[in-house]
């Protein structure tokens, strides 16, 4: 039984659907990136962010972009960190580890009344508000007649099922780790809270 989800949500411009690594895409949705080329699809839940491959075609694509890809700065970090947690506390989601990297957000959470998946949108969502409230948004300066900047995600999210306490806490390790291997130190949250059994 499924009792937490190790979550990866990119920035926008991370990782792209037909990055030649790999990705966990079906379809490529952009039209400036079709030209690079179809989804690349790969079958495994182990990393291949160290797969040798075409450094210059992946940048390629990058520059293609309709916006530069996000990088957030410390500022904007702890904002999505504060939306994260106003969306943990509105809907009681226990979240035992979060890494806020420049380019993606590593997550480690319980399972919960809300689909993964939507959990995942709706913590992109409150992330997102909190940006344009504290006027953070990496991607201000593109916002459209609607008067709203482009979201500053990538679509959808990766995940990884979690179904024993082993499998949640290598997870956990693994997340709080994360920010040593880009040269950062460990991160701590207030809303990340302790596993509890």
């Amino acid at each position: 039984m499924v009792i937490g989800s190790h979550l990866i949500l990119s920035a926008y411009g991370f990782w792209l659907p037909n990055d030649p690594r790999g990705s966990w895409s079906e379809f490529v949705g952009a039209w400036e990136l079709v030209r690079f080329g179809r989804a690349t699809k790969v079958h495994t839940v182990a990393s291949v962010a160290a797969a040798p491959h075409d450094v210059a075609a992946r940048r390629a694509a990058k520059a293609a972009l309709r916006y530069s890809e996000v990088h957030f700065s410390g500022a904007q970090a702890r904002a999505v960190g504060r939306g994260f947690a106003e969306f943990a506390r509105k809907a009681g989601l226990s979240v035992w580890a979060c890494s806020i990297l420049p380019q993606h957000v590593h997550m480690v959470v319980a399972r919960h009344t809300y689909e993964v998946e939507q959990a995942a949108t709706l913590l992109k969502g409150e992330a997102t508000r909190r940006l344009v409230h504290e006027g953070l948004h990496p991607l201000a300066a593109f916002q459209g007649d609607d008067k709203r900047p482009p979201s500053p995600w990538s679509r959808g999210e990766w995940k990884v099922f979690l179904d024993s306490p082993a499998d949640v806490r290598r997870a956990i390790e693994y997340v709080e780790a994360n920010p040593e291997r880009e040269g950062l130190p460990r991160q701590r949250w207030s809303f990340v809270k302790p596993v509890e059994w």
